[in-house]
């Protein structure tokens, strides 16, 4: 799924896909397999590097073997082609589930972003334009040929450009069209040579799209189902949130602005966004604790309140399903 401009890999991709092994001749080593299997979940993946953290957790989710080299062993095992072909299908499952619980947060750069600036005359002149205005320090209605660089590297994600470091066939766009050097530009020059390089780069792109991870967690409730289907876990929650709410506990009322304040203060423990988010934080809070205090019941035993910790906790799970809320940890 989607959400302005980003995509967000949830497993969904990956559960529709029907890995199969090459023809191989005789077994094949584990770390031969994981190649293959890393491979195949990139390319249903829009061509994504799967990051290591996520490899290692998938791994360690299938391997029946635990212990501390137990990825050491496996690497070294040789499999015959049911027992690697069972493995493929396991591993792919293992990444689905890893990103449903910790989805990625992407730009999928393949030109399209690029080519709707170039198509339309007054949207590439605007851009042009306000590129050069950056460029132009020193305002001086002239800029160094070099600058195109920095005009890329301003325009960076969000308008289609990959980094020079993912991406460095830029380099030679730049060169081929002679963006180097000390010569000056006005902006209709500026404009005018920015053009075929945008369009090459759309091009280059639509060919071998780049994939950029964000640092964005999506908070989608997956960590809270899990914590109420462990009672032992949740009862821990209770106790924890009992022992700093029990000497205010003299109604629902009470109740639920104390367990609200809890879960302000401490939700991210548990697998709510940190309150301090942004304001679909704030709007989620109000949807969960408006409809727990429209509820009838009063809270005057242990047993309740942990009755009406689960409602809690579901109806912030139901919310966040529906609606995730996507966090930047840059800030």
């Amino acid at each position: 799924m989607s959400e302005s401009g980003l995509t967000v890999l949830d497993g969904t991709h990956l559960r529709s896909f029907n890995p199969s092994l090459p023809e191989l001749n005789g077994s094949v080593s584990g770390a031969q397999l994981l190649e293959i299997a890393d491979s195949k979940a990139s390319t249903s993946l829009f061509g994504l590097s799967l990051p290591q953290n996520l490899k290692a957790s998938a791994l360690s989710r299938v391997i029946a073997r635990p212990g501390d080299h137990a990825d050491v062993t496996f690497r070294q095992t040789e499999l015959d082609k049911d027992k690697a072909s069972k493995f493929l299908s396991d591993y792919i499952s293992a990444i689905a589930d890893e990103l449903k619980d910790d989805p990625l947060v992407v730009s999928i750069l393949d030109g399209n972003t690029l080519k709707m600036f170039l198509e339309d005359e007054d949207d590439y002149a605007m851009l042009a334009e306000n590129l050069f205005t950056d460029m132009d320090i020193e305002d001086k209605g002239k800029i160094c040929k070099n600058e195109l660089r920095n005009a890329l590297v301003h325009m960076g994600v969000e308008m289609g450009i990959p980094p020079f470091s993912e991406f460095p066939l830029l380099n030679g766009i730049l060169k081929k069209h002679g963006a180097e050097g000390e010569e000056e530009l006005g902006q209709a020059q500026f404009a005018e040579l920015l053009q075929p390089i945008l369009q090459e780069t759309a091009d280059a792109l639509s060919e071998n799209h780049v994939v950029i991870i964000h640092n964005v967690k999506v908070v989608n409730g997956s960590k809270l189902r899990k914590l109420l289907a462990d009672e032992k876990q949740f009862d821990n929650v209770v106790e924890r949130v009992l022992q700093e709410t029990k000497s205010g506990k003299d109604g629902l009322q009470k109740t639920t602005e104390l367990i609200r304040s809890f879960f302000e203060k401490h939700g991210k423990d548990f697998g709510l966004p940190p309150s301090e988010s942004n304001d679909a934080v704030i709007l989620l809070y109000d949807a969960v604790f408006s409809e727990v205090e429209n509820e009838e019941s009063v809270v005057k035993a242990d047993n309740e309140f942990r009755e009406y910790m689960k409602d809690v906790l579901k109806k912030f799970a139901e919310q966040l399903e529906d609606n995730p809320i996507y966090c930047d940890l840059d800030d």
